[in-house]
């Protein structure tokens, strides 16, 4: 039983860490983009994809990357990719064919310094280990990068409570936007 109040307490170790002004940035930058795409690779990804349905549950213009239906992004849209351990070569590529048609790009990472990141219009950092950092004294309970692909999916969803307020979308609104075919 300890095991899973260890890895609850890692968590909260990097909620206590989170500044919420970035988490409040991101969230007006959602709220005002006109269209909004996101990635991410691995498990990151997953949580990527998530949070896009969230987006859309919410009424949102949103999609994933390489879903047949994503539209082309430009002035007055958002790119947020994800790139824990501070680089992706497919996060900085994307990132730069963003931006190069107006679209403004926010990227989510442990590494604040990374590449990725500092390639970004604005950045979003989670405080929690990855695999660019998984070995060590200091490791997490969890396995390589669970800890911040954990925090990922706890933030996301806090994310789209402030986005909920703030666009004013009650729950049923949101039920109403969920699939039927399941």
């Amino acid at each position: 039983m300890s095991l899973y109040y260890d890895a609850l307490n890692e968590l909260s170790v990097v909620f206590d860490r989170i500044e919420d002004a970035p988490v409040d940035a991101a969230v007006e930058s959602i709220a005002t983009a006109r269209r909004t795409a996101l990635y991410g690779v691995g498990r990151e990804g997953l949580q990527i994809k998530g949070f896009a349905m969230r987006l859309f549950h919410l009424g949102l213009q949103a999609s994933v990357v390489g879903d047949m239906t994503t539209p082309p992004l430009g002035a007055g849209d958002l790119l947020i990719t994800s790139a824990g351990p501070g680089h992706f070569g497919t996060v900085s590529a994307l990132m730069a064919r963003a931006s190069g048609d107006g679209a403004h790009t926010l990227c989510v990472t442990a590494q604040p310094d990374g590449q990725s990141a500092r390639q970004a219009d604005q950045v979003l950092v989670i405080p929690a280990q990855t695999m660019a950092d998984d070995s060590g004294p200091a490791t997490s309970v969890l396995p390589m990068g669970s800890l911040y692909e954990g925090s990922q999916y706890v933030l996301f969803e806090c994310m789209i409570l402030k986005l909920q307020e703030r666009l004013g979308i009650s729950p049923d609104d949101m039920r109403r936007n969920h699939t039927n075919l399941e």
